[in-house]
């Protein structure tokens, strides 16, 4: 069997019993040690895969790792596991505490669910503060594939994935700049703007005036860009899409579970360039959490609906976008409604974290 298909026939089993599982010890049973088994290790061969590795902290003496992947009779790789139910960003430190005092290379934290793989980029023998590498077990995205082949035992190279590190982390890192100027622009980045097409004295006044001109410039672009390549991808001629007339947010029933049917009551929904354009901005917020292809949108008359996988029950957010209101309408743990007013579509990137809460919810 390929690497690809264990991958998506060990998914489907941590899909299936990963609501049984309560604790850390049942996390490590059921998915980590049959996740590092699949990668080829033998799980209960203490010359290769070692459990409570001893891992001495300055003063603190018998410290311990929950595994440690053995190569030549040392280190390489150490494990630190949490319950699936688990925050992983309240546990780094303990693992890079460990990590100075080995001759391991690489260091996963991991819930069973979500696997961080880090190393030494920054400072030799100093665990970097940020994994080069997240991956969700539930939700692989193609290209991480080949990356997390590399740690199988048959094929494990430290050479080969140290070089490899250090592009996944700055293009990780790019993205997250490139998406932070897109929101607000700094000041060099619009000096950098300016350079080519502005002859005259770049004050900060300039600076300020520019500051909203080159965020709608750089958001417009991509939404075009995507337009475009959603007008190839459908086979389209490039003919300009149709806009339907939306009535005011004050007299739009909230939606509802129930509006399933009434959904599908509505015919001729024509998708407009706005609606398109915020559901890519709320997409792309999950890059980092899933396979953004996973998020779907499905129109109404009366609102856009952002979906998990397609399906109306996992809806992420609905945004009712008029010309005189733009809202934003997220769900709680109990479905309660819960509603944002909106200056413009580009503020959705100030509900990142809100919004993530929810598709959490559904993984």
């Amino acid at each position: 069997m390929d690497f690809i298909d264990q991958l998506k026939q060990f998914s489907k089993r941590v899909e299936s019993m990963k609501d049984s599982i309560q604790t850390e010890e049942a996390t490590k049973t059921a998915i980590i040690m049959p996740f590092f088994s699949m990668l080829g290790y033998d799980v209960f061969n203490p010359q290769e895969f070692v459990p409570e590795f001893t891992a001495d902290v300055g003063i603190k003496k018998g410290e311990k790792v929950d595994y440690a992947i053995i190569r030549d009779g040392q280190p390489v790789i150490l494990i630190e596991c949490k319950s699936i139910s688990e925050n992983l960003d309240r546990h780094d430190s303990q693992l890079f505490r460990y990590f100075g005092t080995t001759t391991a290379k690489f260091a996963i934290l991991t819930n069973g669910i979500i696997y961080r793989f880090y190393t030494d980029l920054d400072s030799p023998n100093k665990m970097d503060d940020d994994p080069f590498l997240t991956i969700n077990i539930l939700d692989v995205r193609e290209n991480q594939v080949p990356e997390l082949k590399k740690f199988s035992k048959s094929v494990f190279d430290i050479d080969s994935i140290f070089s490899t590190a250090s592009e996944l982390k700055y293009v990780h890192e790019f993205k997250h700049v490139f998406t932070e100027q897109l929101d607000t622009p700094a000041d060099d980045f619009i000096r950098f703007f300016l350079q080519g097409c502005y002859s005259g004295p770049k004050t900060q006044n300039v600076i300020e005036k520019f500051r909203p001109v080159l965020r709608k410039a750089l958001n417009d672009l991509i939404s075009e860009m995507m337009n475009d390549k959603i007008k190839t991808a459908l086979g389209g001629s490039g003919g300009s899409v149709s806009v339907i007339e939306q009535k005011p947010v004050d007299d739009i029933p909230s939606p509802s579970e129930d509006s399933v049917e009434q959904e599908k009551r509505i015919p001729n929904i024509v998708t407009t360039e706005e609606e398109l354009e915020a559901f890519f901005i709320i997409k792309n917020l999950f890059a980092d959490l899933v396979d953004i292809h996973e998020i779907t949108y499905k129109d109404t008359e009366s609102y856009i609906n952002i979906l998990y996988k397609g399906n109306i029950r996992k809806w992420i957010c609905r945004l009712r976008l008029t010309d005189n209101q733009k809202t934003l309408i997220v769900p709680d743990e109990n479905k309660k409604e819960h509603k944002f007013t909106l200056s413009d579509i580009y503020e959705l990137r100030n509900y990142k974290d809100t919004l993530t809460e929810v598709l959490q919810r559904y993984l």
